[in-house]
């Protein structure tokens, strides 16, 4: 059977049993074994273990349930009221400054958790409705709160990050390090569309009455509530990035001072703690399998001559390395429509990332893109999970059509950042060449 069909009846199968509401994870493990025993053989099982082994065998996945258990037990523990009361006294006085807050309490929630779905979550429930209680325009402060949840893709420690690092074989110190930058570039271009768009549009962003307005003594003591996440970011990624402890062993330092804010913060308690642990179990259990099965998915793809077709393909439609760049982002959101971060990983990374190599591309500056171009997916009408996670935390007033008018400027500034950091490599590179030589 050529390539070609094969891949066609791969594909489409996986499409139709989509189609059935299956879970992800069967749909994929159930196509590579069964393609995998009539084109190949059961000896081609034994190549299936082997990879699944690999993959679910990396001391780096400890990590992951550490990562996520940490998140969990931060949206639990009461650090974003105290976040957003400080930055709310600091720049209510400027016109979209509530808006612009939250983007910063998202950028410091995705150094301490690695997820995206802990800064959605929380800012939908405290920033969202102080925003629209205060005469924030639905579409903004909804948009605002979406995008910047995202920002948990892309800045460390990232889950999704250190899934690539496995896959692609690089080093996920490195990926930690090239996300920095790319972060702080789509966290900026957000602010600034914000503060733009309010500047021409006040009615959108009513600025904080001077009555309500703290005093710069009491701002300073409102300020010990950045003390905490500073800690934390500090020693999880400090203790990363000077070669003190790996990322794993990071991990755990993350996971016992999510606990410790916790304490501090007297919202410690067995019912949160059970809620974190069983939260964290049910995801990781979701990766698991989920690795498991697109690994056997991916493997027979491979081993049946995906990467060679792939090629073939991109380099008939055209011979310029950045066009074919580009063609593999479009591919990428198409996918990201319908398949999470995790599936779209495990499928096309064993195949595209040999295939970038051979072109000269850098596999760090590659997988940053992936992560932004994802971060895109998660906000884009109209599967983004991010715009269900907002649906679910959303006062009744917003409606699942402002949900999703609310994205798409914020897609729009994803998609310059993206197109940024693909003509200007060093912006992801320039970092792990410093540190990590």
């Amino acid at each position: 059977m050529s390539i070609e069909l094969t891949t066609f009846l791969l594909f489409g199968t996986m499409l139709l049993l989509m189609l059935t509401g299956l879970p992800m994870a069967f749909v994929l493990g159930s196509v590579g074994i069964t393609f995998s025993l009539f084109l190949t053989g059961p000896a081609s099982l034994n190549l299936i273990l082997f990879t699944t082994m690999t993959f679910t065998g990396s001391f780096i996945f400890v990590a992951i349930p550490l990562f996520l258990f940490m998140g969990n037990m931060l949206e639990r523990s009461g650090i974003a009221d105290l976040l957003f009361e400080f930055f709310y006294h600091i720049f209510g006085s400027v016109r979209g400054g509530l808006a612009v807050s939250t983007v910063f309490i998202c950028c410091i929630f995705a150094a301490m958790c690695g997820v995206t779905g802990a800064a959605t979550v929380s800012m939908g429930l405290i920033a969202l409705p102080a925003m629209l209680k205060r005469g924030y325009s639905k579409h903004l402060a909804t948009g605002t709160v979406q995008a910047g949840g995202a920002l948990g893709f892309l800045i460390p420690p990232s889950v999704v990050m250190i899934v690539y690092s496995f896959v692609a074989r690089v080093s996920v110190g490195k990926l930690f390090l090239g996300g920095i930058v790319p972060g702080i570039i789509l966290a900026t271009i957000f602010v600034i569309y914000i503060l733009v768009r309010c500047n021409f549009q006040p009615e959108l962003a009513p600025i904080v009455s001077k009555e309500k307005r703290l005093s710069f003594s009491e701002k300073i003591k409102l300020s010990k509530a950045l003390i905490l996440p500073a800690l934390l970011v500090a020693l999880v990624l400090g203790t990363i990035f000077f070669g003190i402890c790996s990322p794993t062993e990071a991990s755990a330092i993350g996971a016992l001072g999510s606990i410790i804010c916790a304490v501090v913060n007297k919202k410690f308690g067995w019912k949160i703690f059970y809620e974190a642990l069983s939260r964290t179990a049910g995801v990781t259990g979701m990766l698991i399998w989920l690795s498991i099965s697109a690994a056997s998915y991916s493997t027979v793809y491979s081993y049946l001559g995906a990467p060679e077709l792939i090629s073939k393909v991109f380099m008939g439609i055209t011979t310029s390395k950045f066009g074919i760049l580009l063609l593999i982002q479009l591919v990428f959101l198409i996918m990201g429509f319908f398949l999470d971060e995790f599936a779209i990983l495990f499928i096309c990374m064993p195949i595209l990332v040999p295939i970038i190599k051979n072109f000269g591309y850098d596999p760090i500056w590659f997988g940053i893109l992936y992560v932004v171009n994802m971060q895109m997916a998660y906000i884009t009408p109209p599967f983004g999970l991010n715009l269900f996670y907002m649906r679910a935390v959303a006062p009744k007033e917003v409606s699942l059509r402002d949900i999703y008018i609310s994205a798409f400027p914020f897609v729009f500034c994803q998609a310059i950042g993206l197109l940024i950091l693909m003509l200007f490599p060093k912006l992801v590179l320039w970092l792990p060449e410093l540190i990590l030589k």
